[in-house]
């Protein structure tokens, strides 16, 4: 395939996704983010669908488009064809004949927007899927900007009695940078699965979409790795 290894594939996406949600769940057994990476998994599933049909014609689309098109040539044909006899055999004065033709130009110019219509429902249809699924990429990428918030290397470095309100602080050097390792891949997948739906159209607002969940995804994975960084610099974190 020559594809294979200049463009993504949901299927791998997908595979890769359930490795890191087993990883996840072994060592961070009933966690927060183990959920997290569990719904990822299972819309990353929906995902691969979605896209598998934004790559497909909507063929009972295109035939009511191919007929509109036939009757509007036809209707197009008969018009002309009914004038130029009627003109030709005198059956009709000349301001029947203008009347005819300003029928006719009404109803032509109706089908044309109806064809106009239908010629762009199916990107339109499309367009409505692929941000529906890439809206619930985008909450998942801030679900897991939530779950590392809490996750602040300071407590580790300078440590201090928590206060009443302070957040549970259960997890060590080591363990900390796992989790906060897992939340950057999982920002890193939900963009890659964003990717695939620019591969797919290239619909200016889903293209749009698409280059904004990315970024939203490397924003936050910039500052999971700030932290990673801090920690390591700090001791060993490996």
């Amino acid at each position: 395939m020559p594809s294979q290894y200049s463009e993504l594939h949901g299927v791998h996406i997908r595979k890769t996704i359930e490795k890191l949600c087993r990883r996840i769940h072994e060592r961070f057994p009933g966690s927060g983010l183990g959920g997290v990476a569990a719904e990822l998994e299972q819309v990353s599933a929906e995902n691969e669908r979605v896209v598998s049909q934004l790559q497909k014609p909507i063929w009972w689309l295109r035939v009511l488009t191919v007929i509109a098109i036939g009757s509007l040539v036809s209707l197009f044909s008969w018009v002309a064809f009914r004038l130029a006899t009627l003109a030709l055999t005198g059956a009709a004065t000349l301001s029947d004949v203008l009347q005819g033709m300003d029928a006719g130009i009404n109803e032509v110019v109706f089908l044309t927007l109806a064809i106009a219509f239908l010629v762009s429902l199916e990107n339109r249809i499309k367009r409505g899927k692929a941000l529906r699924i890439l809206h619930k990429l985008r909450s998942i990428a801030h679900v897991v900007d939530m779950h590392q918030l809490t996750k602040d290397p300071e407590y580790l470095l300078y440590p201090e009695a928590p206060l009443a309100n302070s957040p549970e602080r259960l997890l060590d050097r080591h363990q900390l940078v796992r989790y906060l390792d897992y939340c950057s891949e999982l920002l890193s997948l939900t963009a890659k699965l964003a990717a695939l739906h620019g591969q797919s159209m290239q619909d200016a607002q889903v293209l749009e979409t698409v280059n904004d969940l990315e970024s939203l995804a490397s924003d936050l994975s910039r500052k999971v790795w700030q932290k990673i960084s801090i920690l390591r610099s700090s001791g060993d974190g490996n």
